[in-house]
């Protein structure tokens, strides 16, 4: 292995005997092996799970022509992924860190972890035996035309011409819409309530739109993640998709568990690959 490849750091965790093990069976985003590296300092046991990784990719200017490049892009976040989620199903604490973490050597590293050592071990402390649950909030309301038998007294159509006939049929689409939609939106209310309830702390994301969204129907119009005691994993499904039962035009998607993305505060990438 060449003393000039980049150290890329995926995660960290306590060092014990099951983590290296775990981690020895690894390969990284560059078909890497991964290893542990610890500060000199040893107690608490703290490491960073780490890979060496080729400048010609993962130096400043390389990497970010990477990062335009959707294809590469995707490959580099599904094994980052992997070695993450590798690491949590070994029963490691877990804080992933961003994608691209990357430092000059290993010394530096050990330096950017005994630097922060205090603050990765309180969140490794409050995120012991957690998980991260997605849930996903889904409004389709159903909009119908008027019912053939509709009071003449409201909004009657009979009679009018075409023009006024189209108006008063597009009032009473609005009017169900809009009935609806707050139907909706006070159902994902009651059902974000329930959720917080039953799980340990949650961040809030902004609802996929566009491409984002991808092909499920309706509108996302709640994308929230929430840290759960894996032994209340099935109660939180189960609480939430109960909640949402019987709701006109809405839908829920929960996704996970997976390690606590998004309660990990992380280094940005490079921000500590002094030479």
């Amino acid at each position: 292995m060449s003393d000039t490849n980049l150290v890329y750091a995926y995660a960290v965790l306590r060092r014990t005997p099951e983590a290296a093990a775990a981690t020895a069976r690894l390969r990284g985003v560059a078909g890497e092996p991964i290893h542990l590296v610890a500060p000199a300092v040893t107690s608490p046991p703290l490491a960073f799970a780490v890979g060496h990784v080729p400048p010609a990719d993962y130096d400043d200017v390389p990497l970010q022509a990477h990062l335009d490049d959707l294809d590469w892009l995707e490959s580099t976040v599904r094994s980052h992924h992997a070695v993450v989620a590798a690491l949590v199903a070994s029963g490691a604490a877990v804080l992933p860190l961003r994608l691209a973490t990357v430092y000059r050597d290993e010394e530096t590293a050990r330096q950017a972890l005994d630097t922060r050592r205090g603050y990765f071990l309180s969140l490794l402390d409050r995120l012991t035996g957690h998980v991260e649950l997605g849930v996903k909030i889904y409004a389709a309301p159903d909009i119908t035309p008027p019912e053939p038998d509709t009071d003449p007294a409201q909004d009657p159509v009979t009679g009018l011409g075409v023009g006024r006939a189209y108006q008063v049929i597009r009032r009473r689409r609005q009017r169900r819409n809009e009935e609806a939609w707050r139907t909706v939106a006070q159902a994902a209310a009651r059902l974000t309530e329930t959720a917080a309830t039953l799980a340990a702390d949650r961040v809030t994301h902004t609802p996929e739109r566009g491409s984002l969204a991808g092909t499920a129907p309706g509108t996302n119009i709640g994308n929230d993640a929430y840290l759960v005691p894996k032994d209340r994993v099935t109660a939180f499904r189960t609480g939430i998709l109960t909640a949402a039962q019987g709701v006109p035009g809405l839908r829920v998607e929960i996704t996970g568990p997976w390690a606590p993305y998004s309660f990990a505060l992380q280094p940005e990438p490079h921000e500590e690959t002094a030479a």
